[in-house]
């Protein structure tokens, strides 16, 4: 079927499923389904959706975690080589400013406009429109990231003096150069989230989690190759080769499956196009309110003492892994499965929705709360050696568990503002997002005065834990009912557990230290040994309380198999 001879819909993408091609999608924030809020409360459960789910997040934890073992060993490097200094600060900076380009662009406002059009459009129209679609959106993405590019180098100066005004002018030509190195680096990986995009919906998630593992290698691979002649720059040009590496390997899957990615000319009377680009729009503007968290956190941090960047940075780092393994990869499984759900059937998608909350925070919660005990262990581990002083170990350890306790608002809000792309609520994405700066601001400026660099992470964990309260309060009111997450019969199965895990690490701690002075083996087998005992004791408590989750992993093996 040809652009042509669609009938133009005002969504920009068709339904898929029996069902959701006899209900038109809505365009608002209202409910207008004339169901009862009771409804969101009834049981509708979807095993076979949810364990799909668990089985699309269990292939991307998989990927995640060679690609974030890789980054703990790239920043590990960086860290031996670089310690925690100014010159350091302008490089993060710097790279800062061409991440925050690629978050907002590639895996922001594309992956949430891009993603439910693609996927209703593979499902009802099939692979040949869902291709064109693609390729109409590939040009359109490379126009736009052209001139962002562009702009970007021209306007350096001013976005580092934004970022950080404490600089000394010597710490200021650094970053400034630098981010004029590293701004195409948003180029390679913005094709690279489309790609992305495309093999999620596809079914594909495994080589999309791998592919920063490739990127993290070709960085390490580079330093290590250009040891002999070390200094700042060659991390600005480690960053450009791995993105380089980050995208050919996906658009190259893209290929494989029969799925070329090629620039075409747009059709901007294609209501599908049209339909995409109308949700970028909001959803860029809501996520550039978002990405003025880590500006924020980066403009503050340079009127503390020297390192206070870095050591929130390392901290950040660490945190990538859980981050990436659980949280994010959760959510890349639940936004495609979201899209194809008939968004008239509220207690279907409130019950789908419940679910991967669950599920999110059942593995979430006692992630975050091994991390906040053992952060100073973690931190020594991964990073005590060369230039990195004891200062920095400590630092970086305090900050590491205070950005702990944001992990379980991080995975709320990142699966309930997949929904609300699912939905369509561009207005209540940008809220959102604006609540999230609004906090951090707040208490950054606050916190920052008594507690310096900690007081930073900590104003942080509170933005994202606020945030995904007011996110489930806008979707709540979005479906016509509570989401009824928090049910006791649910929390109670968990927190029992995770209490007996957490007093479980502190026997442990209390009785057998950390070994910081013996061989890297004797603290390896140390943090084995304490992550190992209390993941065992929290997933005993749960399997003897018969959480639900437990049936849905069952459900995912059996997938698999």
């Amino acid at each position: 079927m040809t652009a042509g001879n669609r009938a133009p819909r005002s969504d920009g993408g068709n339904e898929a499923g029996e069902a959701a091609k006899n209900h038109a999608p809505r365009s608002n924030e209202s409910n207008k389904t004339g169901e009862a809020p009771k409804n969101c409360g009834e049981k509708a459960k979807r095993p076979d959706a949810l364990s799909g789910m668990v089985f699309h997040a269990m292939r991307m934890m998989a990927g995640t975690l060679v690609s974030r073992v890789l980054g703990l060993v790239r920043e590990m490097l960086t860290a031996a080589l670089f310690g925690a200094t100014r010159q350091l600060d302008a490089f993060f900076v710097a790279y800062t400013l061409a991440n925050l380009s690629r978050q907002l662009l590639a895996e922001g406002a594309l992956s949430a406009s891009f993603v439910p059009v693609f996927s209703r459009t593979l499902a009802a129209d099939g692979r040949d429109d869902a291709r064109r679609l693609a390729d109409e959106a590939l040009t359109i993405l490379i126009f736009g990231c052209s001139a962002v590019v562009a702009a970007g180098i021209l306007l350096s100066p001013f976005l580092v003096d934004i970022m950080a005004p404490g600089f000394a002018p010597e710490e200021r030509a650094v970053a400034v150069t630098l981010t004029r190195m590293m701004f195409p680096f948003l180029m390679l990986v913005s094709v690279g989230a489309l790609a992305m995009g495309v093999l999620n919906s596809l079914g594909s998630f495994f080589v999309p989690a791998i592919a920063p593992a490739l990127s993290n290698l070709a960085y390490i691979i580079f330093l290590l190759a250009t040891m002999r002649e070390l200094s700042v720059w060659n991390l600005a040009f480690a960053v450009l080769t791995g993105g380089a590496f980050h995208m050919l390997l996906q658009v190259y899957w893209c290929s494989r499956l029969k799925f070329t990615l090629r620039p075409r000319r747009p059709d901007f009377a294609d209501p599908q196009l049209r339909g995409m680009m109308a949700l970028f729009l909001p959803y860029a503007a809501g996520l550039s309110l978002n990405q003025l968290n880590p500006v924020i956190s980066r403009m503050l941090g340079s009127f503390l003492d020297g390192g206070s960047i870095s050591v929130l940075t390392y901290a950040d780092r660490v945190l990538q892994l859980p981050l990436g393994l659980f949280v994010i990869a959760i959510s890349q499984a639940v936004l495609p499965v979201l899209s194809r759900q008939d968004p008239n059937d509220t207690a279907s998608f409130c019950d789908f929705v419940r679910g991967a909350m669950r599920f999110n925070l059942f593995v979430v919660l006692p992630v975050a709360a091994g991390l906040c005990m053992v952060s100073h262990e973690v931190v020594h581990l991964l990073f005590f050696r060369g230039a990195f002083s004891e200062w920095a170990w400590h630092a970086t350890g305090t900050a590491l568990s205070l950005y702990a306790l944001g992990l379980p608002g991080m995975a709320s809000s990142t699966v309930i503002m997949r929904a609300i792309y699912a939905r369509r609520m561009p207005r209540a994405a940008v809220l959102v997002t604006g609540v999230t700066v609004a906090v951090n601001l707040a208490a950054s400026v606050v916190l920052m005065r008594f507690f310096a660099y900690a007081g930073l992470a900590a104003a942080s964990a509170s933005a994202f834990t606020a945030a995904s309260i007011f996110a489930a309060w806008k979707l709540s009111r979005n479906i016509g009912g509570r989401l009824r997450i928090f049910e006791l019969s649910w929390l109670w199965r968990v927190l029992l557990p995770l209490a007996a895990m957490s007093a479980a690490l502190a026997v442990f701690k209390k009785f057998m230290p950390y070994p910081d002075a013996s061989a890297l083996s004797a603290r390896l087998l140390w943090l084995f040994a304490a992550t190992a005992g209390g993941g065992a004791v929290y997933a005993a408590g749960t399997l003897a309380l018969r959480c639900p989750e437990w049936r849905w992993i069952c459900g995912a093996v059996k997938k698999r198999g």
